[in-house]
């Protein structure tokens, strides 16, 4: 099974107050959000497999942060590092330095301030993105 980090950017299209595990309530903005995540384990980049059911409602376990934003989000593109190694916080990290970051959110495990980060413009996410990912495969 292939493994990796990567990032989701999503749209949501109005501001939603969804309450969310242990953060309890989080109001996300209509717009563009960016969750990095690690598909490492076992199954691999299956994981975003199962983001894209949670995201449909054919899977209505919550059990990360991130599924309880997919509902209420389609998805705009995925981007994805293929490796075995621990880069997940470097990325979101590099993303993080330039927008907007939803505090905590994905971050429970790991010293990072978030995983999930926001922009209006679509454009300017997917380039941010992009541009971490690439910043990533140069340290590989």
């Amino acid at each position: 099974m292939e493994k990796g980090i990567y990032t989701l950017v999503l749209r949501t299209e109005q501001e939603e107050k969804v309450y969310v595990g242990s953060l309890g309530p989080v109001i996300f903005a209509g717009g563009y959000y960016a969750y990095t995540g690690s598909a490492r384990g076992p199954a691999g980049l299956k994981r975003l497999e199962r983001h894209i059911r949670v995201m449909n409602g054919q899977n209505t376990t919550r059990k990360w942060h991130i599924d309880y934003l997919l509902p209420l989000a389609s998805l705009q593109e995925s981007i994805i590092t293929f490796t075995d190694r621990n880069l997940e916080c470097f990325i979101a990290g590099q993303i993080g330095a330039q927008l907007a970051s939803i505090r905590n959110f994905g971050s429970t495990d790991c010293y990072c301030s978030s995983h999930l980060h926001y922009s209006i413009d679509l454009d300017e996410i997917s380039c941010i993105v992009q541009q971490a990912h690439r910043e990533c495969i140069r340290i590989l």
